[in-house]
Formats: structure tokens, C-alpha cells, sequence
């Protein structure tokens, strides 16, 4: 296989990949997760085990969740959080 053809096909894929990431409505997918995390609270203060398993996997697995944890991720700028030098 081409060597130049491997890279014409990866950075059309990392394009692609690029202008989905773009396209994410940010303020929907806080709102999404932001809605289970209420309902996962709602759910242990009323003491419903069952349901708070099922919204935490569905969560785990959430789309919006997983993409807002990348973001973090990626978009932190390294503040407050390296080791910290404990006072002598």
C-alpha cells in the first residue's frame, strides 16, 4: 500500500473527525448531562438503588458525557493542577 495514500486517507478521516467535533451543540449536551446527574440525585434521595444503577450506566455511556470530558480534558490550560509542594 501507498505510504501518500495512507496519509490523504488519515487526514481526510481527522478532518472529518475535526468538523464533527465542531458541529457538537455544547449547550445541549450540558443540559443532557446536567439533566442526569438531577436524576441520579433524585433518585438516591428517594433511595431507588435500582434506578440510580441504571441512570449512572446510562450516563457512563452517554455520548454528550463523553464528549464534554474530552473537552475538559483538551481544553485545560494546566492551572491549579500539578503537584502541589506541601508547606515546610
Amino acid at each position: 500500500m501507498d505510504s501518500s495514500n495512507e496519509c490523504a486517507v488519515s487526514s481526510r478521516t481527522d478532518e472529518a473527525s475535526t468538523n464533527q467535533w465542531h458541529a457538537i451543540d455544547w449547550q445541549k449536551a450540558h443540559r443532557s448531562v446536567r439533566k442526569l446527574q438531577v436524576r441520579i440525585v433524585k433518585a438516591e434521595q428517594e433511595g431507588k438503588r435500582g434506578k440510580v444503577q441504571a441512570l449512572q450506566r446510562l450516563l457512563t455511556s452517554s455520548f454528550y458525557a463523553k464528549a464534554l470530558a474530552v473537552k475538559r480534558v483538551t481544553e485545560n490550560q494546566g492551572r491549579r493542577t500539578g503537584p502541589r509542594r506541601l508547606p515546610e
